[in-house]
């Protein structure tokens, strides 16, 4: 077994438990802890992507029990992929905290930051959805704490609100799980997989309704409409660096959402047939366009970034609804770009608002070091919108031509909400850069901060440029996740050997 399968789950825990035990209140060693365990993670991470991509499927199972009677760990290119993107997103958002200052605002931030990556590592890579339930926890009582960080009541509020959110998506989800284990016996995904063809026909009720709960469960955590409220207040008053790496457990849901959507209920699933399809279509497109539509009202930098990334999961909800390899090809290159996309706008929603006298939109104000933080708000503006040069064009048209002879009100709905959102952010550039008289601020000396979003933005233009390598990998990707035979044999089912 390919032991460090589990690296991107240990490493992460043990460091936190380090910092927690050996280095509390030692600022400077759990930065340079915390910096060393994300060159780490992504050294792993990058050695991970490749053994999927050479090797095919491998599945890790703990204390060698077979599964589905023990835990395992799966790693496929699906999983590969974002726990790379995962480790690329929490050291660019590291280095933002140390470079701004945020880490030392509140206690225990670095030991929070390993158990939120322990958590959404471990969501992407188990194959066991008892386990995605506990990995899920671990990253939202992780998520808890760093929501507050640095505490204030509007904060201290909105982190209320995430919580009860994210308390009722807990609870729907073990209800889920008991309906499935008490109907199939089993919550390993793959052997889900290989059960639920044969299910008697009196059974499918029972796994439609836990089918249901559980897409109730993902659209939470992916903020589809109507289940998106706990997002733009959330995300707007949490610290950036925090709402940048966020970015990441918004793509947990639609992580699972595939995972689910084609390996436990794919459409030609007979207990479940179109279900997911028919649920999800509607509350993805209606998400792009209220997120389009906050993105033209919003008030503050932090809400228009918020309500991009409402906008930019409504986009990739619809790819992923077709369930088809085309669509899933397409929803996973709009998935990489927008998670970097959406960090970087946060970040600098977060430089620019600790650099202006006021963070409202609706009046101007001087704005220290303007012609930086302009370059960086037109890139993110450029990317989020979908707008050429970037990679959010791309992966517009990605989605654009996989519907090209279906669904007309799908174009309808992604052009129209890409023209709202030109708008919204054509509004804010110019009251934040163009607008505003009077003498700048002294300028605020960040260079990791400010390096962190030019990093992410770097990867945003290498995803640009290789383009073309990168959607046939995932086009194989894909592929192999519609087809997921390799998925259940390399799970060994019921063997010892």
């Amino acid at each position: 077994m390919n032991h460090w399968i589990t690296a991107p789950i240990i490493l992460p825990a043990f460091v936190a438990v380090l910092m927690i035990i050996v280095l509390r209140g030692n600022l400077a060693l759990q930065r340079a802890l915390a910096i060393a365990a994300g060159l780490a993670l992504n050294g792993i991470a990058i050695a991970l992507l490749w053994s999927a991509t050479t090797h095919g499927t491998e599945a890790y199972f703990l204390g060698d029990w077979p599964a589905p009677f023990g835990i395992s760990l799966v790693l496929d290119r699906l999983s590969a992929l974002m726990v790379a993107l995962l480790a690329a997103l929490s050291f660019a958002t590291l280095l933002n905290a140390i470079g701004s200052g945020w880490d030392a605002k509140g206690a225990h931030f670095h030991p929070l930051l390993q158990f939120l990556v322990m958590g959404v590592a471990g969501a992407f890579l188990t194959g066991d959805a008892f386990n995605l339930f506990v990995f899920f926890e671990v990253l939202l009582i992780a998520s808890y704490g760093l929501m507050v960080h640095g505490s204030g009541r509007e904060r201290t509020r909105a982190g209320f609100q995430y919580v009860a959110f994210n308390l009722v998506g807990s609870s729907l989800f073990i209800v889920a799980l008991g309906l499935i284990y008490g109907v199939t016996g089993t919550l390993n995904l793959a052997d889900l997989a290989a059960k639920l063809p044969s299910l008697p026909p009196g059974d499918s009720a029972l796994i439609r309704t836990a089918a249901v709960m559980l897409i109730l469960v993902f659209a939470i955590k992916a903020a589809l409409v109507p289940l998106q409220f706990w997002l733009p207040g959330t995300y707007a008053n949490a610290p950036g660096v925090v709402a940048a790496l966020f970015a990441i457990m918004t793509k947990v849901g639609a992580y699972s959402t595939l995972r689910f959507g084609t390996l436990v209920f794919p459409p030609d699933l007979p207990a479940t047939g179109d279900l997911l399809a028919s649920l999800l279509l509607p509350a993805a497109l209606v998400s792009l366009a209220v997120g389009a539509i906050g993105t033209l009202g919003a008030t503050t930098l932090p809400r228009l970034a918020a309500f991009a990334g409402i906008a930019s999961m409504g986009l990739a909800f619809t790819a992923i609804a077709a369930f088809t390899p085309q669509t899933t090809a397409a929803a996973l290159y709009y998935i990489l770009h927008s998670t970097l996309a959406t960090a970087i706008l946060f970040l600098v929603a977060d430089l620019v608002t600790r650099r202006r006298a006021h963070g409202r939109l609706d009046s101007a104000a001087p704005i220290a070091q303007s012609g930086l933080l302009a370059a960086l708000f037109l890139a993110a503006a450029t990317a989020m919108a979908g707008l050429p040069p970037l990679s959010g064009f791309i992966g517009k048209l990605l989605i654009l031509d996989a519907f090209r002879d279906q669904a007309p009100l799908v174009w309808t709905v992604i052009l129209g909400a890409s023209f709202l959102m030109i708008l919204g952010f054509a509004r804010a550039g110019s009251t934040l850069f163009w607008k505003p008289e009077g003498a700048a601020p002294p300028a605020i000396a960040e260079p990791f901060a400010v390096g962190a979003a030019f990093s992410l933005l770097a990867g945003l233009a290498a995803l640009t440029l290789l383009a073309g390598p990168v959607t046939a990998w995932l086009a194989d990707t894909a592929t192999a996740l519609h087809a997921p035979a390799e998925y259940i044999n390399a799970n060994r089912l019921g063997q010892d050997g």
